[in-house]
């Protein structure tokens, strides 16, 4: 308070400084998916460097409406279009139908033809080139408009995929904090009463995630960053940033009037609320520390994003917003639409001497129904959904995706990659390495989810080995598919048409098994598996390998803070078994709602899904735990006050429902107002998160910290407290 001036003009300095950083964020964030150190990784690595493959990382450019490629208009057309994408920067190599020995870039009836275009990873991040590649394609088509008036060019496959689900979630974010601002505003007007007690938890709200986003924006210059963290910036920064915020401006009023001081309410505000708001960020970033126990890059992203959003929040609440009230003071109640009344002091009063008396009654009432609606997370089933109903059907690459399946060429994006590491001075071209190269393609060729093994022959159509072929290759497809040192061969399993992913990832998963040298007759022989399908083999394993530890660091992490924080023993384990009741009904909705399709032609839905997305469990977990948290933290800071002011423990239930009540639940309408925005988009993921998270934190702050929450502290009594009684009170 004495440097209030100079933490404004701090403040500004940092504000100053951040947001050009935070508006120019989607061009340094990745949109390519990453598992850290995983086998998918180091082959797409090693096709980079050690093959020099120009096709390692590649994007496909499906042609439609330009005639039939094997006619002279068609070859023409498939020459300019390669002619104008081999002169964008970043491209390492295209490949387009030539002759009868390209049939697998050639559609089903000569429908259509697709093009290869490899990426080079020296020019930057692949994803980086898509909007080069479309700006590229968008002028041939209006040049060649005029001769081909059908002709269509759309861009898919595994880079361009990533590229569009990522900005089509960042795009749902955009549309939901649009929806959520002015609803939360609402909210606000409602429990305070006065536009500028309302507006000042929003513009706190904002500020976190301007700053969070900037912040997010240097980092991401120097260590790579998803942008999968710009969505998880905006509901967390808004949410913690408006629910810390709320709780200032309550204790401040509530200071305030019994004081003539702004200086002294605004401290007081600070010695109050100031450590409840540490104690619960504190709590919220275990959750969001324990994601980055997990080796992909998405959930890392996603903790460090939410560990800024959360920091921000807390040094907002401690700092800059105790000297903005201070300097507003009684101008805080500016704007009022209607007369403060008490009422609603007194309604909560009332509850909590009704829950105090017959606290027996009240766990009963409330907490079978939430028991039986957490009993449904255990039918919750994660992985990847069959089909692809989950993809949102307009963005550019999933029509692509489409055309592709009309030309009986919907597989090619799934491709396997699996290197062949051949022991010791081994040679691909000797009689021992070409025997081994063939016995493992026969596997390969045996499987019936593989409908082309190809190597050697690039993509071309699939033919027999033969080693006089290897000498008439070109160059860069000899890079291709051997290594420099001709002690590696690639081969590329193209599945058959309409194969699942899920049967895909366990091909992987069986190649990965697989006694390389009983296959191949060379001891000491390797086997290395990449491609999509191998990626999400990857993502699956590293989430459910961590998953174990992630909860364990959350809940001892959680624990030890709230022992910290209230030298309680049973007050941290209540605490942890009731947020553990509110993420299970979470779960309980998403399994009744996404699984069994209870109300899901109301988000959009047109069947139900049998699985969820593996990433799912994991986020909400760390997100809901940390964040209900809060709630619990409110109240139970607000009755360890009471207590040791020398009430006894009932009275002090009593009273710390009534003064954070009116909190708990304004603050948690505005965390459902902004996750259940997400829910209206049309990307998959964001809904599913957005209902578990609504859901969640509902049911917590109607349910578990109002009614159940008390209850137990009213059945436990004094014992809350063990080993240690607040302040000495009797």
């Amino acid at each position: 308070m004495r440097r209030r001036g100079l933490v404004l003009v701090c403040w500004a300095g940092a504000l100053a400084l951040l947001a050009p950083h935070a508006t120019g964020v989607e061009r340094v964030l990745e949109t390519a998916a990453r598992v850290d150190g995983s086998e998918s990784a180091r082959v797409e690595a090693e096709l980079a460097s050690r093959f020099r493959a120009p096709f390692a990382q590649y994007a496909l450019l499906v042609v439609r409406g330009g005639g039939s490629p094997v006619t002279p208009a068609g070859r023409e057309l498939v020459d300019s279009v390669v002619g104008a994408v081999v002169a964008v920067p970043g491209v390492a190599g295209v490949r387009g139908y030539r002759d009868a020995r390209d049939t697998l870039l050639l559609g089903r009836d000569s429908s259509g033809t697709f093009v290869l275009v490899g990426l080079d990873p020296a020019a930057g991040r692949p994803d980086a080139i898509v909007p080069q590649l479309r700006s590229a394609t968008a002028a041939l088509t209006r040049r060649l408009v005029g001769r081909f008036p059908l002709l269509e060019l759309r861009w898919t496959g595994e880079t361009v995929l990533n590229a569009d689900l990522r900005q089509a979630s960042r795009a749902s974010a955009r549309v939901a904090e649009q929806r959520a601002l002015p609803l939360t505003l609402a909210l606000l007007l409602l429990a305070f009463g006065s536009l500028l007690a309302a507006g000042t938890p929003v513009v706190s709200g904002v500020l976190v995630i301007v700053l969070a986003l900037g912040a997010s924006g240097m980092l991401a210059t120097r260590w790579p960053l998803s942008i999968l963290l710009q969505s998880f910036v905006s509901m967390i920064g808004l949410g913690l940033g408006i629910d810390y915020a709320l709780l200032s401006v309550s204790r401040f009023r509530e200071a305030l009037a019994a004081t003539s001081d702004p200086v002294q309410a605004a401290a007081a505000t600070v010695r109050s609320a100031g450590r409840t708001i540490l104690l619960s960020g504190l709590t919220v970033a275990v959750g969001f520390t324990a994601l980055l126990a997990v080796p992909l890059g998405e959930l890392r992203s996603v903790a460090v994003g939410g560990l800024l959003a959360t920091g921000f929040a807390m040094l907002v609440g401690v700092t800059l917003l105790p000297a903005l009230l201070a300097w507003l003071g009684r101008r805080i109640e500016r704007g009022r639409l209607w007369p403060a009344h008490q009422a609603t002091g007194a309604r909560w009063r009332a509850w909590g001497r009704w829950v105090t008396r017959h606290p027996v009654a009240v766990l009963i009432a409330a907490g079978v129904p939430l028991v039986l609606l957490a009993w449904q997370a255990t039918r919750l089933q994660t992985g990847l959904p069959r089909g692809d109903a989950w993809l949102p059907r307009r963005l550019e690459s999933v029509v692509a995706l489409r055309d592709l399946e009309k030309m009986g060429r919907g597989a090619v994006p799934q491709t396997v990659r699996v290197i062949l590491e051949l022991p010791g001075r081994q040679d691909v071209l000797s009689r021992d390495g070409w025997s081994a190269a063939r016995g493992l393609r026969a596997l390969l060729a045996r499987d019936p989810r593989v409908a082309a093994t190809l190597s050697f022959t690039s993509f071309q159509a699939d033919r027999p080995m033969s080693r006089l072929v290897f000498f008439t290759l070109s160059g860069d497809v000899r890079r291709s598919y051997v290594a420099a040192d001709r002690r590696a061969v690639l081969f590329d399993v193209v599945p058959r048409e309409r194969a699942d992913a899920r049967d895909l990832v366990g091909l992987v998963r069986e190649l990965r098994a697989v006694a390389a040298d009983a296959v191949t007759g060379l001891p000491g022989a390797r086997l290395r598996v990449g491609g999509l399908p191998a990626l999400r083999a990857d993502y699956d394993d590293a989430v459910r390998r961590r998953f174990p530890l992630v909860v364990a660091l959350v809940l001892g992490g959680t624990l030890a803070a709230l022992f910290i924080g209230f030298r309680s023993v049973l007050v941290p384990l209540k605490a942890v078994c009731l947020n553990l009741l509110s993420v299970a009904a979470g779960f309980g909705a998403v399994v009744l709602v996404f699984q069994d399709g209870v109300g899901a032609a109301l988000l959009g839905l047109e069947a139900p899904l049998d699985a969820v997305f593996t990433i799912v469990p994991t986020l909400v977990f760390c997100t809901v735990f940390g964040l209900s948290m809060d709630y619990e933290i409110f109240l139970v800071a607000r009755v360890a006050e009471a207590r040791r002011s020398g009430l006894d423990e009932r009275a002090a239930i009593v009273e710390g429902l009534a003064q954070t009540g009116p909190v708990i639940t304004s603050a948690a309408a505005v965390m459902v107002v902004v996750f259940a925005a997400f829910t209206l988009g049309d990307f998959l993921v964001m809904q599913i998160l957005g209902l578990a998270l609504a859901v969640s934190v509902a049911l917590d702050a109607t349910v578990v910290r109002v009614a159940i929450g008390p209850a137990l502290l009213a059945l436990a009594g004094r014992w809350n407290w063990w080993p240690g009684i607040p302040g000495g009170a009797r």
